[in-house]
């Protein structure tokens, strides 16, 4: 099968396109022949190996000291399932369905095998079926990011009436997290940059700031919850200088407060989300596996408007065409 293997830590150019052996899934495993991925933040971070020193050693342990332990990167996917094994339970040959791989990455590739239900250690997956109302293109963009935005907003208690601010409204967490507290019923204040207005608008924004050109610090309104959704490792930052913008019971989170554990009950709610047309994915750009390259550079150049995807194969039953994109 074909498959983008990474050998060495390094920029985009590491990334090649090779044939390798096609897995076979043990007793408690489904094998995924995959449609789609996407490249995230994440991916980039992975792929270069470039973090600060205080997570130099918790990288290389996720991921592997000298290089990748898992050469065939890629944590979110969508697909069908090919085949099970014999203690399967949960799924059955045929399902189209998204996941996210874990610790076991592997979506850079046309099949993949997950445990069932990502119980198997040091696996960390979580799998659910498709939502039926969106293309696999369009499911890949999901269980990474989306899982995400929904847990960090429910660890902010997000509810009714609240006023949340999502610093990076944008982005690939961003984009979900508006949309998702929009559903909660906050009224929702987006800060992007100014290109970025109009799509933050049409996800659902109450209020818009554009960093450019005002800073929301400045502004003297107060909020219940802050989300960092870009992070990077300046919360610590944003967080001292936002104080003044907390209610008095408010609170700050990021994306880098924690690598959490997300169950799978977080992905079976975004289905059912997407289905009922709450929630919907973002696609900036679109690339085939070939270009997977060009992709992490779009990514890493810090432009891109929700996510990317890559097209691994053809879904015939959707009649899924490589090379589109979403504005």
């Amino acid at each position: 099968m074909k498959a983008i293997v990474c050998t060495q830590y390094g920029p985009p150019e590491v990334l090649q396109l090779k044939e390798v052996e096609k897995p076979v899934c043990r007793d408690n495993e489904v094998l995924i022949k995959i449609y789609a991925t996407s490249v995230t933040v994440s991916d980039c971070l992975v792929r270069s190996g470039k973090v600060t020193i205080l997570l130099w050693i918790p990288m290389r342990i996720f991921v592997g000291f000298r290089r990748p332990r898992n050469p065939v990167l890629g944590l979110e996917l969508a697909g069908e399932i090919e085949a099970t094994g014999k203690d399967v339970k949960l799924f059955k040959k045929g399902d189209q369905v998204f996941a996210f791989t874990g610790k076991r990455f592997g979506a850079y590739a046309e099949y993949t095998c997950l445990h069932e239900d990502g119980l198997c250690m040091p696996q960390d997956s979580i799998m659910a079926l498709k939502p039926c109302n969106v293309t696999c293109e369009e499911a890949a963009a999901v269980p990474s990011r989306g899982t995400l935005a929904l847990y960090f907003l429910k660890k902010g208690n997000i509810r009714k009436g609240q006023k949340v601010l999502i610093y990076g409204a944008s982005g690939g967490v961003g984009t979900f997290a508006v949309q998702l507290a929009r559903y909660f019923g906050a009224e929702v204040t987006g800060v992007c940059s100014t290109s970025n207005l109009e799509l933050v608008k049409s996800l659902g924004a109450d209020k818009l700031i554009d960093y450019t050109k005002e800073d929301f610090l400045k502004r003297g309104e107060l909020y219940d919850l802050v989300f960092d959704a870009v992070g990077k490792r300046k919360s610590s930052q944003l967080k001292l200088q936002c104080k003044n913008a907390l209610t008095p019971n408010g609170k700050y989170l990021s994306v880098d407060d924690e690598t959490p554990k997300i169950p799978v009950e977080n992905l079976i709610s975004l289905k059912e989300l997407m289905e009922a047309g709450e929630i919907r994915p973002v696609i900036d750009r679109c690339y085939p596996l070939e270009q997977i390259v060009e992709a992490h550079r779009y990514v890493e150049s810090g432009h891109k408007k929700g996510n990317v995807v890559i097209t691994v194969g053809q879904d015939e039953k959707e009649g899924e065409k490589n090379g589109k994109e979403w504005r």
